[in-house]
């Protein structure tokens, strides 16, 4: 089935901030170019080049993910410097397949929405993608996904089930704890701690309690990453659904994983236990983070 691959590149504003317009123009264009003969190479058809980004199109799912896959090893094992200097080049990525309508040389359908979707809730050197995009792979290639979990993405009313795919071995170890089918039963009842600072709150079924930096939310942070309403946290079909409302994003983190899923007006199930960082990655200095634990 066509597949849609929306790749962006990650912190583009600041190569911008770092270089200048044209320098920075000069390079995201040379890298754009570069990007679309790999994808080329892997039976990709490059819809258009979205200024620090690409839409491409594939005839099936496994080429899409290896294209992917390939873009990303190369970035890792010949990183690239913006200008010589500052942090590698990174990039993210989402999949989705289904039908995709051609029309004047630009393609639309619900596929190449989620796609966008999925990149803009990727991290740094992360490939979402969904569980339609996994039964359509070879049994290898399904070997390296990781559920994230039912997710609400911007648009669709129901939820999608997300999965990472884990492309560099060293992460291969990491064990989700997200992985919740949206296809198994519900829980009947639930218990959310979180706890931010000093302060610890309880949610039992049918509560929903903001954060942010409004004195009136129910968890507030001073911070000035923290928008003032930031995100809220509900009981909603059986699961604790954490809802990104800011301006900068929310970082999540479940269990022991180290990459983070990264809600930018989305939303994620809450399972087991982990971390929340509240408009910046929680590694960044004095990040408001806050700890959850899920109890059934």
């Amino acid at each position: 089935m066509p597949s849609v691959v929306f790749a962006d590149l990650v912190g583009s504003t600041g190569i911008f901030e770092r270089l200048g317009d044209e320098t920075a123009g000069r390079f995201v264009t040379q890298l754009t170019t570069a990007l679309a003969k790999i994808f080329e190479q892997h039976n990709g058809r490059v819809v258009k080049l979205l200024g620090d980004g690409l839409f491409v199109v594939f005839p099936v799912e496994s080429q899409a993910l290896t294209a992917c896959i390939a873009i990303q090893e190369r970035l890792l094992n010949k990183p690239v410097h913006p200008g010589g200097t500052g942090h590698p080049v990174q990039m993210q990525m989402g999949i989705e397949s289904g039908e995709v309508v051609e029309i004047e040389g630009d393609c639309y359908g619900d596929a190449v929405n989620s796609a966008a979707r999925l990149a803009d809730l990727a991290g740094a050197d992360q490939i979402l993608t969904t569980y339609r995009v996994r039964t359509a792979l070879p049994r290898e290639l399904q070997a390296r996904m990781r559920s994230l979990g039912p997710m609400y993405l911007r648009g669709k009313a129901e939820a999608t089930e997300v999965y990472r795919v884990e492309w560099q071995p060293e992460r291969e170890a990491d064990v989700t704890v997200m992985g919740v089918s949206m296809f198994g039963p519900a829980p009947t009842q639930g218990q959310l701690e979180i706890t931010l600072a000093a302060e610890r709150l309880r949610l039992q079924q049918g509560d929903r309690i903001g954060m942010g930096r409004s004195r009136t939310a129910d968890l507030a942070v001073n911070d000035a990453r923290v928008s003032r309403i930031h995100a809220t946290i509900e009981w909603r079909g059986g699961h604790f659904v954490l809802c990104d409302c800011s301006s900068f994003g929310t970082w999540v983190y479940m269990g022991d994983q180290t990459a983070p899923v990264v809600l930018r007006r989305t939303e994620c199930y809450l399972v087991g236990k982990g971390q929340i960082a509240l408009g910046c990655d929680r590694e960044a200095e004095d990040a408001p983070v806050a700890s959850f634990v899920v109890k059934a």
